[in-house]
């Protein structure tokens, strides 16, 4: 098939790429020309300077200029497409609603386009951006405005993690897919052909209010359960002498009920989706009356999670932040990426800055140059307290005490490197649960606070 994907961020590329994978002919669309001559040079590099996904330079190099193509005009490849995905930024406005300016900007301009081909086949125009619950009718209505002929939508929402983005679109364990006709049903089996009576992926046919409410309420049902475990899990640890966390998790999911996702405490979850959806799904909500209390709390209890380890560390530890410096280990929301939207390390910065600290040391192994733009010194002269570092040893040296905010692998070994950089007295705080032998940290004079277990003190 001939396939055209908009936009080309973490979920267009990656959809873009394994559609041509799998043989279909997939032209991807953006307007950003810096951006689309990175991909079309095929290095890795480059490529993953904009988005970093593991193989998904692989894909791009592999498929560049047989199955894959890159272009930044409509017109020249509209002619024979049989599907239309949008994968366009939906970020959230003040309120929690969805901004869909990004998304009705390439919705308009494809459709002009799509009115003067000459092809007179079905064409389906699919969101897969999260949008708000009813925008394929508002798709709809918008395209029939532009007299575009033998068209129908579609949803088919998607449900990539970053950093392992490409193996669930190779291998995903659902395809949703909502429509109103047998036509538009038929072009998306022939996108996703693979998957159809699959054994193990479910590929569920449903309406496109269904299939856009399916992604929010899976999003907000992971957030709520992260935000269980740290809101109450966490809790229990940090407050009730002997209980042990790890073991508290362990024998609670042991259930078979009872996921192990999302139930290993930490200081937050970021990304470009949980928070943002949750918000616009209590925004949804409320314009329709319906009490929204539980979902604002897992809303909250997260937030408050990316913050509350700096005062306890003040109020628990006894630590002084003032004309300390800090080291910083992570940036990226989580492992694997470079991907700083909504990350828990935002709020840690904000919260020592705010705590009057004379320097923050921080290493992250992908998202040094995300978080140069992130923390730009001419928005807030503050941010030219932040020194990068070339690795943790780096970052650690000089510090007075640590902060572990992303869990990548490398930060498990810390021990080592705590005390050959830094001597006691000297304060860990470990968001991430990242140091398994504290113990032997603390024996040796270092104070060890993570979350989810009471401050050790030498």
């Amino acid at each position: 098939m001939k396939i055209i994907v908009a936009g080309t961020g973490y979920v267009g590329l990656v959809h873009a790429a394994v559609c041509s994978e799998y043989g279909h002919e997939v032209y991807a669309y953006d307007n950003d020309l810096e951006k689309l001559k990175a991909f079309q040079s095929a290095d890795p590099s480059r490529i993953e300077s904009y988005v970093n996904e593991p193989e998904l330079a692989n894909i791009i190099r592999e498929t560049y200029g047989k199955y894959l193509f890159f272009a930044n005009e409509i017109d020249p490849i509209i002619e024979g497409t049989a599907a239309i995905f949008f994968c366009l930024p939906t970020p959230p406005n003040l309120d929690g609603s969805t901004n869909l300016s990004y998304y009705f900007e390439a919705v308009r301009s494809i459709a002009q386009a799509a009115a003067r081909r000459k092809d007179a086949r079905r064409i389906a125009f699919i969101n897969k951006s999260t949008v708000p619950i009813g925008t394929a009718r508002r798709l709809e209505e918008l395209i029939k405005g532009y007299d575009v002929k033998n068209f129908g939508v579609a949803s088919n929402p998607e449900f990539l993690a970053e950093g392992s983005a490409v193996v669930q679109a190779r291998r995903p364990d659902r395809v949703v897919v909502g429509c109103d006709y047998d036509e538009d049903f038929n072009i998306l089996r022939r996108v996703y052909s693979q998957f159809l009576n699959h054994v193990r992926i479910k590929y569920i046919e449903t309406s496109p209010e269904t299939a856009e409410a399916i992604k929010y309420v899976a999003n907000t049902m992971l957030l709520t359960y992260i935000s269980f475990w740290n809101g109450v899990g966490a809790k229990i640890g940090e407050k009730i002498p002997n209980v042990r966390i790890d073991d508290l998790r362990l024998g609670v999911t042991a259930d078979e009920r009872i996921s192990t996702w999302g139930s290993f405490v930490s200081n937050g979850a970021g990304g470009s989706c949980f928070g943002k959806d949750i918000a616009s799904l209590i925004y949804q909500l409320r314009r329709v009356n319906v009490n929204t209390k539980m979902l604002e709390a897992s809303y909250e209890v997260n937030e408050y999670q990316k913050v509350y380890l700096v005062d306890r560390a003040v109020n628990e530890a006894g630590f002084d932040f003032n004309r300390r410096t800090v080291a910083l280990l992570g940036l990226a929301f989580k492992r694997r990426t470079n991907d700083m939207r909504d990350a828990s390390s935002i709020k840690v910065v904000e919260a020592l800055l705010g705590k009057g600290v004379s320097g923050i040391r921080a290493y992250d192994p992908m998202a040094v140059d995300t978080a140069r733009h992130v923390f730009d010194p001419s928005r807030n002269v503050l941010f030219e307290k932040i020194t990068y570092c070339e690795s943790a040893a780096d970052a650690i040296e000089g510090s007075d005490a640590l902060f572990v905010s992303t869990d990548w692998d490398e930060f498990r070994g810390l021990s080592a490197t705590v005390e050959k950089a830094v001597s006691p007295p000297y304060l860990i705080i470990d968001g991430r649960r990242m140091i398994p032998d504290f113990e032997d940290l603390v024996s040796k004079g270092y104070t060890y606070m993570a979350v989810g277990s009471m401050v050790m003190k030498p």
